[in-house]
């Protein structure tokens, strides 16, 4: 038995994916197999087109396209509703409820643990290690966790890394991350999830594939990394995700994960937006966005009341605010919706996405009136 068979739950070891309509049978012109009707949907065929059929378990065109886009074969990913559903769909397929824990590094993003919690999996934590501004991974808190000493303690089998970080925003060591791989081979999945990745190329002006733990897939079976369409393709609304890895565990999670995942719609805009005419505009846009974030901190960093400005590679900035609260309610009374987090080591801290130009220009001239009322 392979090791991704042995991490699997056991009852899951050999499923069959549900034989749908559109996995059982191919081809054919006379579509009387899957009990759908034969008319358009409201709004005429021009802008329904064969939305009263269902759509494929896997898009060949889209994920040939996204294979394309992050150097990988076309058999070493699945698509489906956005990158949460493949934190979800992990947690099913390796995480014996009860048992098997999730293992996560705060601060981070927080659907891991509610995920965990909703398939009632354990969680433990190996807390981010500060040093100055920035965060790193405590190598032996996650070594003891997979090794645990306690009878009673679960058994780790799902990691989480969050790389860039949600919501510090910066990077974890690379040799960290293979020390986490070496330390689970054989015994938990490794995830690095990489929503913010495009914002990070431009940041640190790396290529994909020195950044992206996708071009370390087939040296580590243990290996997922998480992509997105939601953030630097600006197509949250959508909601397509992607998760990478080996054949074999991509193979596995298959009877897993729904037997339409995504909409034609969603399928159809998603394969546009990989296509070259819309790749360059988007890293366009990315190169804007990382810029109008290094602009925002320095004005943000000259705010008397803002404590911390924490580097940044993504879309958006974390501050270190005492008066967090204040600052919330103060700009929600101006209609600027923020984001609040406190977290045992900083404290109160607000998490700001970078708008536009107007948009920050905006955000400024309100974050100095609360200046003057202070």
């Amino acid at each position: 038995m392979s090791s991704i068979q042995n991490l699997l739950r056991p009852h899951l070891r050999g499923m069959q994916a549900y034989p749908s309509a559109r996995r059982s049978m191919s081809g054919g012109t006379l579509w009387l197999n899957a009990n759908e009707s034969p008319y358009p949907g409201p709004g005429g065929e021009s802008t329904t087109a064969n939305n009263n059929r269902y759509p494929n378990f896997q898009s060949t065109d889209l994920n040939r396209a996204y294979a394309a886009y992050a150097g990988i074969a076309a058999n070493q990913l699945l698509s489906h509703r956005g990158s949460d559903e493949g934190i979800d769909l992990l947690i099913r397929a390796f995480c014996q409820p009860c048992e098997d824990a999730v293992l996560i590094c705060p601060p981070t993003y927080g659907m891991y643990a509610i995920a965990a919690q909703l398939n009632n999996s354990p969680v433990v934590t190996a807390p981010l290690l500060q040093q100055g501004n920035d965060f790193q991974l405590d190598l032996a808190a996650i070594e003891d966790a997979l090794n645990p000493s306690a009878p009673k303690q679960p058994r780790v089998k799902v990691i989480f890394l969050c790389n860039p970080s949600n919501p510090l925003g910066n990077l974890l060591e690379p040799k960290d991350i293979e020390q986490v791989l070496a330390l689970a081979a054989g015994k938990a999945i490794v995830v690095v999830d990489e929503a913010y990745l495009e914002y990070a190329e431009t940041s640190t002006q790396q290529t994909t594939a020195e950044l992206s733990w996708a071009s370390r897939i087939d040296t580590y079976a243990n290996l997922v990394v998480l992509r997105t369409l939601s953030k630097a393709f600006g197509l949250a609304g959508i909601r397509v995700g992607f998760t990478l890895a080996q054949a074999e565990l991509i193979q596995a999670l298959e009877p897993v994960l729904a037997p339409y995942p995504l909409p034609e719609p969603s399928i159809q805009v998603a394969t546009q937006a990989l296509g070259l005419d819309a790749l360059i505009p988007m890293r366009q846009q990315v190169i804007e966005a990382v810029t109008e974030r290094q602009l925002l901190a320095q004005k943000l960093q000259a705010l008397s009341w803002v404590k911390t400005v924490f580097p940044s590679t993504t879309n958006f900035i974390l501050l270190q605010v005492p008066e967090a609260e204040a600052v919330m309610a103060y700009c929600q009374a101006a209609g600027v919706l923020l984001r609040q987090f406190k977290f045992p080591s900083l404290g109160p801290c607000i998490r700001i996405s970078v708008g536009s130009p107007e948009e920050n220009e905006q955000l400024m001239r309100i974050l100095s009136g609360f200046g003057e009322t202070q």
